[in-house]
């Protein structure tokens, strides 16, 4: 993920399940980082600290999201990962 430049109001995670809890929660998901074959980056716009609050959130098991649309959100990462 050397070669592609993230702005200072972008968000970068390799993390599937925090990109998908992300997507859940309303962020919105920028672009895909390809530049490492073997990791899928997933580039976000960090939209002030409320974004840093849900990543937060996410790794104390603090994170509260739509079961179903959560695992919509995981199926439609994927669906991109494997169809790029």
């Amino acid at each position: 993920m050397t070669e592609k430049k993230v702005k200072q109001n972008q968000f970068i995670t390799s993390d599937l399940a925090l990109a998908a809890a992300l997507i859940t929660s309303g962020c919105q998901l920028l672009d895909l980082d390809k530049t490492n074959p073997k990791r899928m980056g997933f580039i976000f716009i960090k939209t002030g600290d409320s974004f840093d609050q849900l990543v937060e959130d996410f790794f104390s098991d603090k994170a509260r999201v739509n079961p179903r649309k959560y695992f919509e959100d995981i199926k439609m990462l994927k669906n991109r990962i494997y169809t790029q």
